[in-house]
């Protein structure tokens, strides 16, 4: 097992079996998840930006960490959000993302780039919030707005740790399945018809990282699955964003449900799937 096959493993247990369920009908884990993301960063000799509100009388916050930051260049900005959906201890949605996100980022600390990428942990994207103003994506979006923040592209990490060589272990809206393979081994990035000329460069840039099966999309964002998930907040304010995913309730059985638990991940496809995701990003730069 490789070191970042044991990382990512190690985060997903921690988020979804010794912390556990986390949103904000139980604060406390809410925080535990909070406190063990910023740790993390603050371990790598990351400044941890925290952006606090408030919903439900509860206190929740965004967290961000920034390498080679430079207010004049455009930065890459990946997001995953931390909070679970009621009931449920989420390992894949969104623990896989956040684990990726955390490995990520230690990756392009130890090894940086010329130009700035930003790490963000969103809290409250799942229901009830979702699609309103108090997801944390749409609170972080929009301050970035009236910041002026430029962003070239916001990637969402959004459940990445499920996959099967099996047939017929890939399910799709229609008429998606007259186009896409039957077997979900593949990672998807998706984004809505503006923003296909960025998702082009994405997938070529992937492609020339990595030999991880891939499947892509621009299409019209009231397809169902298309939006649902952070990336939806940035394009409210104009930025570019594409979600990369395992496609969530089209493929993973334990989806939203408390079966979603860290041994149904597929830790070596998705450690490479990360290496593949830091390769583009180089490549890209």
């Amino acid at each position: 097992m490789s070191s970042l096959e044991n990382n990512l493993r190690t985060h997903v247990r921690i988020l979804a079996e010794e912390i556990g369920e986390r949103n904000v009908f139980l604060p406390g884990t809410l925080d535990a998840s909070a406190d063990y993301i910023s740790g993390q960063w603050e371990n790598m000799g990351l400044d941890v930006t925290r952006q606090p509100y408030e919903v439900h009388a509860t206190r929740c916050e965004n967290l961000s960490v920034t390498v080679d930051e430079d207010p004049r260049a455009p930065m890459i900005l990946f997001g995953a959000h931390y909070d679970s959906v009621y009931g449920s201890p989420g390992a894949n949605d969104n623990g896989s993302g956040i684990a990726a996100l955390i490995e990520l980022s230690r990756m392009f600390t130890e090894r940086p780039l010329a130009s700035p990428i930003r790490f963000v942990a969103f809290v409250n994207e799942e229901p009830p919030f979702f699609p309103g103003g108090q997801m944390g994506s749409a609170v972080y979006a929009r301050e970035a707005s009236r910041r002026g923040d430029k962003i070239a592209v916001m990637l969402c990490l959004e459940t990445i740790g499920c996959y099967s060589d099996d047939p017929g272990s890939q399910r799709y809206p229609p008429p998606f399945s007259l186009f896409f393979p039957d077997r979900g081994n593949f990672i998807a990035f998706v984004t809505k018809l503006r923003y296909r000329s960025a998702l082009k460069k994405l997938v070529r840039a992937f492609k020339s990282a990595t030999n991880f099966p891939i499947e892509s999309v621009a299409t019209f964002a009231h397809v169902p699955g298309v939006g649902w998930s952070d990336h939806r907040s940035f394009w409210r304010y104009g930025y570019p964003a594409v979600m990369i995913t395992d496609t969530a309730p089209y493929r993973y059985a334990h989806y939203h449900s408390h079966r979603d638990t860290p041994d149904k991940l597929n830790y070596e496809r998705l450690a490479s799937l990360v290496t593949g995701l830091a390769g583009m990003i180089r490549s890209l730069a």
